[in-house]
This record gives structure tokens, sequence and C-alpha cells, in this order.
């Protein structure tokens, strides 16, 4: 059952929406739409609502306890595998040949199935390594 949609889920449905292809803490967010009357606790409600309905994915770092937040409600987002730069934190949609291609290799060869809706690569995006 959906939930009640309230001025302040709005504005943070908004806001995902905008950054879709970036990995969010709680704390990031509610400085961005505190001005809009979002509260830290409605962050994390609605969040945790939100992760609850699949619309988005909770995502750990490595070397740091902060939790970041994806927004994976949009279309383009549900069926791709995602790579995550972990120097400027930027989410990308892998190439679907690419993708594709590792799906199945690792299907044949190792007999595993991918959940592209749960799967993030690690690594450094091109304007990282030219930087």
């Amino acid at each position: 059952m959906p939930k009640y949609m309230t001025k302040q889920r709005k504005n943070l449905l908004a806001f995902l929406e905008q950054h879709a292809d970036e990995e969010l803490s709680a704390k990031i967010i509610e400085s961005e739409l505190g001005g809009m009357g979002v509260s830290i606790s409605a962050v994390y409600r609605n969040l945790s609502d939100l992760e609850k309905e699949g619309k988005v994915r909770r995502v750990s770092k490595s070397g740091t306890r902060e939790v970041y937040y994806l927004y994976t409600d949009a279309h383009k987002c549900r069926e791709c595998l995602h790579l995550s730069c972990k120097k400027c934190g930027k989410t990308y949609h892998m190439n679907a040949e690419c993708a594709d291609m590792l799906i199945n290799t690792l299907a044949q060869s190792d007999d595993f199935t991918i959940d592209k809706s749960e799967t993030v690569l690690y690594g450094v995006c091109k304007d990282c390594k030219n930087n």
C-alpha cells in the first residue's frame, strides 16, 4: 500500500529524482532540504519506507560507517548494473551490452545469476582517473 504523500515526502522524492545517479547520506539530503521544512527524522523515516518499497537502495562504503542511499525507482535504473566511483561518489549505468556480456559470462562459467537491481560495481570513473 503506497504511503500518504506528505509535503516532506514529495520534496524528498523530487530531490532524489533529481540526484538519481548519486549516493547520498541522510545528512546530505537533510542539509539540502532543511530549508523546505524537511527534518532529519523525516528524511530517515521516509528513506526507510522507500527502501522497503524498493525505491532506494542502502549502500555502505568501505572504510566508513556512514550509510548512503541511491534512488533506484527511475525506470532506467531498475534493469541496470551500476558503476560507482570511489573518488567522486557518482554512480553510472553500465553500458547495456557490457552488462549483458558480464551477466551471461557469469551465468555460463560459474552458474551464477546476477540480480541487476542489487548490483553495484566500485572503481574509479574516467573523470577522476584523468585528474
